[in-house]
């Protein structure tokens, strides 16, 4: 349908447009009349998500999370926070409520559910795009009224929030304080262990102990060393004394034997100067070879006791290599029971130190718990507090008429169409041409105005009983506006 059929169409059928948008109009000016008011106070609250925590001194991980903001705006619309609006402004000792709720439920259910899901209808929490700010609203007859919801939906949201952090802290604080108390004993035990065995073994510290000990044990093997290297010094003058005694270090060394070997030289040297003289049975040459014969007794006693000497010595170095060895077998296996004693008292040692590392951090844990299960403060801090607002927030009467004037025209418009496509009229001469599907022949003069107006009733029968004539020789003349064909 073209532009022009539909406005010749509407002015036709204003009318019935006319009375639709009259009744539309008429209707949503009554229901906006009529409509109780309703007033909408607002509060806001802004969370903290990036400063550090002041007990832990760190940033939260699950508060920079984009799920933090969704999961306070489901504790804002929870049924906890909205019991504690419920006890803090005492809806549920008025009586107009509890008859309200005798009359809907017919007394079954909690009245108190009743009332929260009375709250949480009206309640609107939304946050603020790109920020932290959540807005709190709440719809009610009486502006006093719903400003003292909201405030205190804030108060009890703020309040909730600090409870769901602290009372974790006070269960995790009984906890780590049973916890802590068991680790203590566990620590005292092992410390009285690790005393007794001390005691037991004569410890004191056992580090410095076993560093003395492999000290003595350096000492006595330098000194076995040492014995050894005399033990096979005597043992090599040994045997030289029982093959050569009269050729060893200490006989040639010895001034006696050195004095007497001179006076035996010089007895042998008389000897034989007399003997070339006198006879060997002459009494000087007998009383010199005495002499001489005296002389090589006491010095070969005298080799003797010092070649015995020597055996004495060696003796004494194998006798003292001997206990030497000995000291060092006993050094060691000394050194190993140390060495065992100190792992035992450092197994002891490592107990007492876990456990006391357990009682600390278990300690450190308790102490933050405590604290937190103490806070007075959330990170939660109200922006802007509900104030009674000065106007109603609806009905919109501006609004709701600007609607029902837009509204009315299109079911005006729709109603129009609606009725001309039930009952279909001539109206213009293209009507004739593609409803009827005859030649035009003329159009007779003084009727364009009927022509601009619609042709109806009467109009339309002459028009079709037009276009029924006998068509055949007919030609169709030029039309002009007001001109005769």
């Amino acid at each position: 349908m073209r532009l022009a059929e539909f406005l010749v169409l509407l002015r036709a059928r204003w009318k019935c447009a006319a009375l639709v948008w009259l009744a539309v109009v008429v209707v949503v000016g009554a229901v906006t009349w009529l409509r109780t008011p309703e007033y909408t106070a607002t509060a806001a609250v802004v969370l903290d998500v990036k400063s550090p925590d002041p007990i832990a001194g760190v940033v939260l991980p699950g508060m920079t999370v984009s799920s933090y903001m969704g999961t306070q705006l489901s504790v804002v619309q929870s049924e906890r926070v909205a019991l504690r609006v419920v006890q803090s402004l005492g809806l549920e000792q008025d009586a107009s409520l509890r008859a309200a709720w005798q009359e809907a439920t017919g007394g079954k259910g909690s009245f108190s559910s009743w009332l929260v899901a009375g709250l949480l209808r009206k309640l609107d929490a939304t946050p603020t795009r790109d920020s932290n700010m959540i807005t709190i609203s709440y719809t009610a007859a009486d502006a006093e009224r719903a400003a003292d919801v909201v405030n205190a939906w804030v108060r009890a949201y703020i309040d909730t929030t600090l409870e769901l952090r602290v009372q974790p802290a006070r269960q995790y604080s009984g906890f780590f304080d049973a916890h802590g108390k068991q680790l203590r004993e566990e620590l005292e035990q092992a410390q009285a262990r690790l005393s007794s065995y001390q005691r037991r073994n004569g410890l004191v510290a056992t580090d410095e102990r076993v560093d003395v000990e492999n000290q003595r044990l350096a000492e006595l093997s330098s000194q076995l060393v040492a014995l050894q290297g005399q033990a096979d010094e005597s043992a090599g003058r040994l045997r030289q004394s029982t093959a050569h005694p009269d050729q060893m270090p200490e006989v040639l060394a010895n001034p006696v034997i050195g004095a007497m070997t001179t006076e035996l030289a010089r007895y042998e040297a008389q000897q034989r100067e007399l003997g070339t003289r006198l006879g060997a049975n002459h009494p000087e040459m007998r009383e010199l070879a005495g002499k001489i014969a005296e002389l090589r007794r006491r010095v070969t006693a005298e080799t003797r006791r010092v070649a015995e000497g020597i055996a004495v010595n060696h003796s004494v170095n194998r006798e003292r290599l001997g206990q030497t060895i000995a000291a060092i077998d006993a050094q060691r296996a000394k050194l190993l029971r140390l060495k065992a004693q100190r792992d035992e008292a450092g197994v002891l040692e490592r107990d007492v130190e876990n456990a006391r590392r357990a009682y600390d951090a278990v300690l450190a844990k308790a102490s933050q718990a405590s604290v937190e299960s103490h806070a007075t403060q959330t990170n939660v801090s109200v922006l802007k507090q509900a104030t009674p607002p000065p106007t109603p927030s609806s009905p919109r009467t501006v609004l709701n008429m600007a609607v029902a004037v837009i509204v009315g025209v299109l079911l005006a418009l729709a109603t129009a169409l609606m009725r001309e496509l039930r009952d279909r009229r001539v109206r213009t001469t293209a009507d004739v041409l593609q409803g009827l599907r005859q030649p035009l022949l003329g159009v007779l003069p003084g009727h364009a105005h009927r022509q601009r107006r619609g042709v109806e009733g009467r109009g339309a029968r002459w028009a079709a009983q037009i276009a029924a004539g006998p068509a055949h020789g007919l030609r169709s003349l030029p039309q002009q506006e007001g001109s005769h064909s």
